[in-house]
Parts: structure tokens; sequence; C-alpha cells
């Protein structure tokens, strides 16, 4: 890992792109390489009735605004409805999810620390990954426990 000395700076027209599991457009903004491990930044454009399944991370806070459509946000025991401009901060270790209600594309800025889990988006973008299966072995190697890597872990 390199050391955090230098700005991590992400221009208009130079974005680096990636893709969320669910399909979803993904701008990645700062990784954990960039910044000597502590954060990963992006944004991820999510159609209406998309997001994310409920999973854990076991080693990032992650941290998320959102930009442009209503999300409902699940961690734990709690829900509740995110619009525009909402902040909301999920700790590790808790199960969560979140998708957008919205009937218009949603967008959400999102940073997790330490860094490392923007790397999900980077590989299934680079390796085609599409099976649940595939998904799951990214995810597993980040340290992210849901349904998939636990049904994964079981079969060896």
């Amino acid at each position: 890992m390199q050391t955090f000395d230098a700005p991590v700076v992400s221009m208009p027209g130079k974005e680096r792109f990636a893709r969320a599991p669910f399909g979803g457009k993904v701008i990645i903004h700062a990784t954990a390489e960039e910044t000597g491990g502590a954060f990963g930044m992006w944004e991820t454009f999510t159609p209406p009735g998309q997001g994310p399944a409920p999973h854990a991370h076991t080693r990032e806070t992650e941290v998320f605004r959102v930009v442009r459509g209503t999300f409902r946000f699940r961690c734990g025991d709690s829900e509740f409805d995110a619009p525009p401009g909402t902040v909301v901060t999920l700790p590790p270790h808790v199960e969560h999810s979140w998708t957008n209600i919205s009937e218009e594309p949603g967008q959400v800025f999102a940073i997790v620390t330490p860094g490392g889990f923007e790397q999900l988006f980077i590989q299934v973008d680079a390796t085609g990954a599409r099976t649940d299966e595939e998904i799951a072995r990214i995810e597993a190697s980040l340290g992210i426990v849901n349904a998939a890597t636990r049904a994964l872990a079981a079969k060896g």
C-alpha cells in the first residue's frame, strides 16, 4: 500500500467507472491504495427498486449521502427512508441494505473507512462477474457476509 501523501483528485470527464453487483453504475473517486488504506470513495447510480442484498461488513464503516432519489435503508432492527441530503452512517458487523424507492434513478455518494470495499465494484466490473457465486467469491475476499457468501463457505 502506498503512502497517502498527495492529493487524490477525481475530475469530471476522467472518472473511473465500475459496476455494482446489482448492475448500477459506479464512479470510483478514491481507493484504499491511493489513500494509504484510510478510505475509499465512490458514487452509485441506482435504478428504481434496486440496491444491494442484505449484508454486513467485517472491516468498514460506511457513510452515505443521498444525492438524488429516496432510499429505504435497513440496518439491524432500524428501517427508515432517506430523501436527498440525508447522510447515513452504517456500522461494521451489522447487517444492512438499501433500496432506491423512487420512480427515478437514485444517486448516493459513499465513503468507507478503512478503505478497500470499493474494490468490490472494480473487481465485479473487471472480471465480468454476473452470477451470485461469482459475486460472492469477490465479496467473501473483502470480508462481506451475506446469504451468498455463507452459501459459498458451506460449499467449501
